[in-house]
């Protein structure tokens, strides 16, 4: 899969640059292979800022309907990657609340949540449609990402950005226009208040903590966080974060346990449902096709 976040991505990708020009002067083709070259890291970013995958493709379609119809002001004075990704941040810090974000979540509301959770058996597995394993691997990844609507907007998207995804502190603060200290320092403080949390609740993270996601499952299943029916995150063949994003973990500093980032790069890859169906009904879009005249 391509990754615009790449270390050959990092010194300009002529491919994104012909395909931007191609679209401009009318090409639909280039037009869905420039989406397709980004929309799914889009969406990955924005599932981890609203929690719910189909809010995360309401988000990924405003963010696409943004950029298709500004591309003609792109003039090429950054990195086409720079400034696509630019108009993703600046949109994710500033849509309207939707999803997870509705319920204002703290660490301690949060802890109070899942301590209140009972521990119980797994479910019997020929009660459940899916087989177990899957059931607890997505209460694992329904319960941290949960932890990160915790963190505040600006503070979860560089700690994607910077610890899920991985990108360099110079790609980190160009996208969120600051300068590589400041982003350094965000996403320091990011990973404390994480790790703070996460080391007094997390058994995942601390031995010592009694938090088990099996333990755990049949009550997020009892209280609605988890459908049997309708998995969110876990899939038996979906790809992790880390593969996907590979060679590009970055070195932890003053965060004693390595653990709590290798959880959320561990984390599925997702892909947006039926991507080519929507690809065609995006395109189909009156704004999009008035915009730039496609063919």
């Amino acid at each position: 899969m391509y990754n615009p976040f790449s270390e050959d991505a990092a010194i300009g990708d002529p491919e994104d640059a012909q395909l931007v020009f191609q679209a401009n002067d009318g090409d639909r083709s280039a037009l869905e292979k420039l989406i397709l070259r980004h929309q799914a890291w889009i969406y990955n970013i924005a599932v981890r800022m609203v929690f719910e995958p189909h809010d995360a493709e309401e988000v990924t379609q405003e963010v696409l309907i943004k950029v298709v119809t500004r591309l003609s002001t792109f003039r090429g004075d950054s990195q086409f990657r720079t400034w696509l990704y630019r108009i993703t941040t600046n949109h994710v810090l500033s849509m309207k609340r939707r999803g997870g974000e509705k319920a204002t979540l703290t660490f301690s509301t949060y802890a109070d949540a899942i301590n209140g959770t009972p521990d119980l058996d797994l479910p019997d597995p020929n009660s459940v449609p899916v087989e177990v394993p899957l059931l607890v691997e997505e209460t694992k990844v329904a319960c941290t990402t949960g932890m990160l609507l915790c963190l505040e907007r600006r503070q979860r998207l560089i700690f994607t950005l910077g610890e899920i995804i991985g990108v360099s502190d110079t790609v980190g603060s160009e996208v969120m226009e600051m300068t590589t200290a400041n982003f350094r320092q965000c996403l320091s403080r990011a990973r404390r208040d994480l790790h703070q949390f996460m080391n007094q609740q997390c058994g995942l993270v601390n031995a010592n903590n009694p938090c088990r996601c099996p333990r755990k499952t049949r009550g997020f299943i009892d209280a609605g966080h988890v459908d049997p029916n309708n998995l969110l995150f876990a899939t038996s063949h979906l790809q992790r974060i880390g593969d996907v994003a590979q060679g590009m973990a970055r070195k932890i500093d003053n965060v004693a346990d390595r653990s709590f980032t290798a959880i959320y790069r561990d984390h599925p890859f997702l892909e947006p449902a039926e991507q080519a169906r929507r690809l065609r009904r995006f395109l189909d879009l009156p704004e999009v096709r008035a915009t730039l005249d496609l063919d």
